[in-house]
């Protein structure tokens, strides 16, 4: 917001239509002195007399954040007249579109590494046919002739 003395200096929006900047006006806590083009810009495409009735029919806690959207706008309108803020909005979506592919793809690359990057796993030590027992992990085939053969203990 702008400073609150109004009578030393004339805010942008008053200095631009050269008037009196009166002490309620509706530009000056929106529109420092300091800030001219973005009034100008406004100015030039929505018109002064707009602004004026949109702000005077926002509630005051709204103002400041009706006025930074029309600050953004005149200043997207005056770099593309014809997209305005929505072309700016278009490429940026695109751009996130194109970089959520990106990601994609590295992390499926990342996935691919990591794959094949994996060590091998540990070889399973020989199976142990005296006792009957085996490791949780040392699963004998049934069908397996050594199994047939050898082992009197019980298969898990």
């Amino acid at each position: 917001m702008a400073s609150s003395s109004y009578s030393s200096s004339p805010c942008a929006a008053c200095k631009f239509l050269r008037r009196k900047c009166m002490p309620d006006c509706i530009f000056a806590p929106y529109f420092p002195p300091e800030e001219p083009q973005k009034f100008a810009n406004v100015h030039k495409i929505f018109g002064a007399s707009n602004v004026s009735k949109l702000l005077n029919e926002v509630p005051t806690y709204h103002r400041e954040d009706a006025v930074n959207s029309l600050a953004f706008e005149a200043e997207a309108r005056m770099k593309d007249p014809v997209y305005g803020c929505v072309g700016a909005i278009s490429v940026l979506q695109r751009q996130v579109i194109r970089l959520q592919r990106e990601l994609d793809a590295t992390n499926a690359n990342l996935i691919r590494y990591a794959y094949n990057e994996m060590p091998p796993r540990p070889p399973l030590p020989p199976p142990d046919h005296s006792s009957g027992f085996y490791h949780p992990y040392q699963w004998i085939d049934p069908n397996c002739d050594e199994d047939k053969e050898g082992s009197s203990g019980g298969n898990m």
